[in-house]
């Protein structure tokens, strides 16, 4: 939905794993002075272990680990020089092994991650193009944008839909040499698999579809020679397939390969492939561990490994069906997950399961969207059926006990993943507050309401009747809004939260970087509804400000804050949105821990303006209250247009005027692509017109009195805020006339001339604002969502264009 900058991206990251390290779930240390794989040691505890990806074992095998000594002993710790000259003595022996195995030449690569980010650069060319499934791996994903600065598209389609990668194939396969699809064969998260043999189906029909498959999660349990999931699909490698695999995780060692059937393709790529090149190469230890992994690979005993492990999974599989545990994608890899749903239900399920003695991962955004996370457990051939049946029976017991302690239930939970939901135990309930939902404004105490949420922006009781009557009956979809009041109150009645909710469409690209959606908006010209979206919001997207009233220290403030949450959840559900959004809080809110258990992230809005104008009686005393900085650009650059446009103040418009200022507004509107949002209904202007609560700042040429180059359409709440919602402006007049500060400076000095004490300067231009005296305060918005699509793909287009 908004997509998340970069830099604000790394900080959202860097505020969950921080939550969640606290939490005690992530960023542990492993102790003891021996490693046996069944079991590791964790703050002085021995825990069953089910988190590795060691999948058989092989990484404790005393064959490998007897290689590793001795080409220590007869080689060194490292070989340091660049494979480009020379490689170690036992590399050769290492590709010739490994090279049997697949039975196709073959590239070693120091490690997945730097595999990809050779080989991805080097295999493709600037006329082709490369589609993305949203769950490939990081690795991939990172390697992939680095072929924006050779305008290579970069699209991304929904995981394993398949008729969304047709789509994009039919937009490309006239204009663009080769058609790249990427995915992983096993996905480390879910453990579900890339439908192989339908992606071949859809290569018959296109000639120029290639594929590049990251296989590390399917390497070793499963295919001849341990060659992994793809493979084994596939029965033979064809030449439009690039097929990576690892040498460490499953296989033991260290590494990463891949491998190439198309001559010519393999011979660029192995030639000179960015790091491939540079970058050290594997230490002797490691390749002679891979040698003797891979000898173990094209022998007998990989398909007696296999077995020994496909037997864990099953009896894991049997032991999960029969309970209600929501296990999100039953299948045959040795990779599981359990939902919870809200990261705090994670961390309170991943801490009483190691109290229980056994150690799993937790499943987190990035990795999975934030209101995805869950419990990921992966069986190895270490794992013993007494404990696996004891993990199962810990995870039955705990998980009701996990929902309970985060007031969460598992219908929650199930909703979260799109599953069907199982009866489970479900949190208590307090019966100490009430709470009401309305349809309509009238339905509430107007004195109630503007007594806690009156005097700040559009939205006093008398602003939200109007909104209410703008935002509905209108013939396009984007300009129907649903709004719904919820009202928490104690045992005495006295409320405890009150706030207003919208259900509208979004675009999904609204705080992208412009020259996004520039490039979306050009979509749209043939699909106005491309990349959009029904957001369940805080406020509404006509609004700015604080749009919540809560009081923090009554006793029940917290459960209060927790039930509008999940209020908030059930009519996300009930309306079908595909977002849930909490906005604008500032930056040290006291919410922000809370809602990032709750499975929100939080992203940086533009910043809010507003100018207090206490005991300010004129715009003389205003000024001289600048800093000397923003009086000279007073001087320079507004005091010197200020005559050159005739200004009026009106409450009401004519017909002819109410036009002009209506076309004004739809200039500005297009063109702030910064915070990009659907048109409002040309009712919103009659409706302003008809309201004794708006008027109108007109600027008009001299020359040409009934020109009108610019307006500020404002709003009075409660003589204690004025409002200058929109503003519209003539941009063939914005040299010549300044418009924009122009209206910023009369704006002020309207509300000077009212006596009201504060204006609201919303969103956008703070610079400008600034300049003219106005505060600047950070605002944040709290997005919660099941999809990560949306973010992934702005994220992918971030630069392209």
């Amino acid at each position: 939905m908004a997509k998340i900058k970069h830099h604000n991206f790394l900080n959202t990251v860097h505020e969950v794993f921080t939550d969640a390290k606290q939490a005690g779930v992530l960023h542990l240390y492993a102790g003891g002075k021996s490693f046996s794989g069944r079991t590791i040691e964790v703050g002085g505890r021995e825990l069953y272990h089910f988190g590795t990806t060691g999948y058989l074992g092989l990484e404790l095998d005393p064959r490998l680990k007897k290689a590793a000594k001795e080409a220590i002993d007869s080689y060194g710790t490292q070989f340091p020089l660049s494979k480009s000259y020379i490689s170690n003595p036992l590399y050769e022996k290492l590709e010739n092994s490994i090279s049997e195995m697949y039975g196709y030449p073959i590239v070693i690569t120091k490690n997945s991650t730097l595999g990809h980010l050779g080989v991805i650069p080097s295999a493709v060319d600037d006329d082709d193009v490369i589609i993305l499934d949203h769950q490939v791996h990081w690795s991939v994903q990172n390697a992939a944008k680095m072929l924006k600065t050779r305008s290579v598209p970069i699209e991304m389609i929904r995981h394993n839909h398949l008729e969304m990668l047709e789509d994009k194939i039919k937009k490309y396969q006239h204009s663009k040499g080769r058609i790249w699809y990427m995915a992983d064969g096993i996905y480390s998260m879910y453990g579900d698999y890339a439908p192989v043999k339908e992606l071949m189906g859809l290569a018959k029909k296109y000639s120029q579809l290639h594929f590049y498959f990251d296989d590390v999660h399917g390497m070793s349990w499963v295919g001849r020679n341990g060659t992994g999931y793809v493979l084994d699909q596939l029965g033979e490698l064809s030449e439009n397939v690039l097929l990576f695999g690892t040498l460490s995780k499953t296989f033991g060692a260290s590494g990463a390969v891949l491998a190439c059937s198309n001559p010519q393709l393999y011979n660029k790529i192995k030639t000179f492939g960015g790091p491939l090149t540079f970058s050290a190469q594997l230490e002797p230890a490691s390749v002679a561990a891979a040698i003797a992994s891979a000898q173990i690979h094209l022998s007998s005993e990989i398909y007696e490994l296999q077995h020994e492990l496909r037997e864990r999974i099953d009896y894991f599989n049997e032991c999960l069906s029969i309970t209600e545990l929501p296990l999100i994608d039953r299948n045959e890899s040795p990779v599981f997950y359990i939902g919870t749903g809200m990261p705090k239900t994670g961390y309170n399920f991943v801490n009483r399961l190691m109290g229980e003695g056994f150690f799993v991962n937790l499943g987190i955004f990035p990795a999975v969207p934030v209101k995805n996370t869950g419990v990921r457990i992966t069986i190895s051939r270490h794992n013993q059926k007494m404990e696996i049946q004891a993990l199962v029976e810990a995870m039955e017991y705990h998980f009701p006990k996990a929902l309970e302690d985060t007031q969460t239930d598992a219908q929650r939970v199930f909703h979260a993943f799109n599953m069907e939901p199982k009866p489970l135990n479900g949190p208590k309930v307090s019966s100490e507050l009430t709470i009401e939902v309305f349809d309509t404004i009238d339905q509430i105490e107007k004195e109630e309401w503007n007594q806690r949420l009156g005097g700040q922006g559009v939205y006093d009781w008398e602003g939200l009747k109007f909104l209410e009557e703008v935002f509905q009956d209108n013939p396009e979809r984007e300009h129907n809004w649903l709004f719904r009041y919820v009202v928490i109150k104690d045992a005495d009645g006295i409320p405890v939260l009150m706030t207003f909710l919208t259900v509208s469409l979004w675009k999904d690209d609204m705080l992208a970087q412009a020259q996004i959606s520039a490039a979306i908006e050009e979509e749209r010209k043939i699909d106005p509804y491309h990349l959009s979206s029904m957001v369940l919001s805080l406020g509404c997207l006509f609004t700015e400000g604080d749009h919540l009233y809560w009081n923090a220290s009554h006793a029940l403030g917290k459960e209060a804050r927790d039930t509008l949450l999940e209020t908030m959840e059930k009519l996300e559900h009930q309306f079908g949105a595909k977002m849930t959004v909490l906005r604008d809080f500032g930056e040290h809110t006291p919410w922000n821990e809370s809602l990032y258990g709750q499975g929100f992230l939080r992203v940086q809005m533009p910043n809010a303006c507003y100018v207090v104008l206490d005991k300010v009686d004129s715009m003389e005393d205003y000024l001289k209250l600048l800093s000397s900085r923003n009086r000279r650009h007073f001087r320079k650059d507004v005091q010197p247009y200020l005559d050159r446009a005739k200004t009026l103040v009106l409450p009401k418009l004519s017909k002819s005027e109410l036009e002009q200022v209506k076309s004004l507004f739809g200039e500005v509107q297009s063109r702030n692509l910064g915070l990009n949002t659907f048109s409002f209904p040309d009712s919103l202007f009659e409706k302003m017109n008809e309201n004794h609560l708006w008027e109108f700042i007109l600027l008009c040429s001299w020359d040409k009195p009934e020109r009108i180059v610019g307006v500020m359409f404002c709003y009075t709440n409660l003589n204690q805020v004025y409002v200058p919602a929109f503003v519209g402006m003539d941009y063939d007049g914005l040299e010549e006339f300044a418009i924009y500060r122009q209206l910023l400076y009369r704006t002020i000095e309207r509300a000077i001339g009212l006596g009201i004490p504060k204006i609201d300067f919303g969103l956008t231009a703070a610079f400008e604002k600034r300049k003219l005296g106005a505060t600047v305060e950070k605002k944040y918005a709290y997005l919660q969502t099941n999809d990560n699509f949306i973010l992934e793909l702005l994220g992918i287009m971030e630069g392209q264009h």
